[in-house]
């Protein structure tokens, strides 16, 4: 078992909004990482494409992109494109959501600027008292 095992991963930062005061939609936040690392996951291609369209996948491309580098594709391949252009993209995205590990850094709310820590691959989203809506 790794140290990181419970590390913030972007299928974690996918679900996750601000809720403090002065936020709109506090959706998506962004990401400064300013320590990744990764750790090979099992791959599961059903688990991955039922998972897909519960999340913001412009949201997950742009967290993929600032943390890591990795480019998906614009707009996910229709599960009519072919088995193995499905399976290439099932496994980038597996990648992305499951391996990536985002250990040090902050989840930013894209209304207010609140910064929410990472610390130890564990966000911190409590508000003070006064930045409650």
């Amino acid at each position: 078992s790794s140290l990181f095992a419970f590390a913030m991963r972007l299928v974690t930062h996918n679900f996750l909004r601000s809720n403090v005061k002065g936020a709109t939609t506090g959706y998506p936040l962004g990401v400064e990482a300013t320590e990744v690392t990764t750790e090979e996951a099992d791959f599961d291609a059903e688990f991955v494409r039922r998972l897909l369209p519960k999340m913001n996948y412009g949201a997950l491309r742009e967290a993929a992109r600032s943390v890591v580098a990795t480019e998906l594709p614009e707009t996910p391949p229709p599960p009519s494109s072919g088995e193995e252009v499905d399976e290439t993209f099932l496994k980038a995205v597996h990648h992305a959501i499951l391996e990536v590990h985002v250990v040090e850094g902050a989840l930013v709310c894209p209304d207010t600027g609140r910064r929410y820590p990472i610390s130890n691959g564990i966000p911190n989203m409590l508000l003070h008292e006064d930045e409650l809506s």
